[in-house]
């Protein structure tokens, strides 16, 4: 995939991270020590993302969005393919170079609640990584303050001493997210950020999402299940399903122009808000998700696809084909 010029919130050309051929796979072993074969959450997947440009990966549960998310963070070590951030080699870094790395990726997870220490209040919350990267004591107190002020809790006196418990969903999350800026990353992975909150107070933590990343012309990595929301956030759209990415896209021509026969059952799959369409039929491809421990060969999507050709979705994997410019879709429809 070439590097394209991204218009959008004026971000820049400029290839600031560049994933190619990346895997990463989990052993299963029965009774403890033998060998029953692997789980390939992310088997083959190249993209690249430019400085300050904001991104979705959407797909099911199960697709390897969140394996991929924790592999760009240096969590899970992969398999094989390369990660290079800002002309580093990610699966070279160690010791000092992997701990800066981690500290110019910041880390929003869906569940807020999980991701804080209970025992911990809110000033030793955000305190931690800056104790942990060697900043000065002297700074923690204006960075703490600056970064809750960011996420709109202020005044920072009012939150400082209390404990996870004490806060709401949407203040826990605001929290997270907070720790997450407090050491100036340059980009930023939200996985599910909302998916764990309240209905009403999702599309605020999206809106401060989007502003943080406006602001601070982050590079915006976004996980989500829900395609109705990224039209909201997001330059571009990767579709994963069983470990792939299957197409990508401007946000407005996915939305608009869906070209493989997965995206199209997820956008019908949407609600519509027109009344008169309540009772409107919606086609769902038949079947279940594939197992990532056995998937089917060549195109993962073929067993449930509408338009499966035998002797070619069944055998061959397709390339990416670009229907429409800057559109790409890893479907034999396009060939």
């Amino acid at each position: 995939m070439s590097t394209r010029q991204v218009e959008h919130r004026g971000t820049s050309s400029e290839t600031y991270l560049s994933v190619n051929g990346l895997r990463t796979t989990f052993e299963l072993r029965q009774w403890g020590f033998l060998r029953a074969g692997e789980v390939r959450a992310v088997d083959g997947v190249s993209f690249e993302l430019a400085a300050g440009e904001s991104v979705a990966f959407v797909g099911e549960s199960g697709c390897g969005k969140s394996t991929l998310a924790r592999t760009l963070l240096g969590l899970h070590k992969p398999t094989a393919g390369s990660v290079v951030f800002d002309g580093q080699e990610l699966g070279t870094l160690k010791g000092a170079a992997l701990k800066a790395y981690r500290a110019r990726v910041g880390y929003v997870q869906q569940d807020p609640y999980g991701a804080l220490p209970p025992f911990m209040d809110v000033r030793r919350i955000l305190a931690e990584p800056l104790r942990i990267h060697g900043v000065p004591r002297a700074e923690h107190r204006r960075r703490i303050e600056a970064a809750l002020a960011e996420v709109r809790l202020s005044p920072a006196a009012e939150y400082l001493g209390k404990f996870p418990h004490m806060l709401s969903g949407g203040q826990q999350q605001r929290v997270v997210i907070a720790r997450a800026l407090v050491l100036a990353p340059t980009m930023l992975i939200a996985d599910e950020p909302v998916s764990m909150l309240d209905a009403s107070v999702r599309v605020e933590i999206l809106e401060l999402l989007a502003r943080i990343q406006r602001e601070r012309e982050l590079t915006l990595a976004f996980i989500t299940h829900d395609l109705s929301t990224v039209r909201h956030y997001a330059d571009r759209v990767f579709v994963m399903y069983a470990g792939r990415i299957i197409e990508s896209a401007p946000v407005e021509d996915l939305i608009d122009h869906p070209q493989h026969p997965y995206t199209q059952a997820l956008l019908t799959a949407l609600a519509d808000p027109d009344p008169a369409n309540a009772h409107r039929e919606r086609p769902i491809p038949a079947g279940e998700p594939p197992s990532l421990i056995e998937p089917p060969a060549a195109c993962r999507f073929h067993p449930r696809c509408p338009h499966f050709m035998p002797g070619t979705c069944d055998v061959h994997d397709p390339p990416e084909f670009e229907p429409r410019p800057a559109h790409h879709s890893a479907c034999w429809l396009h060939g």
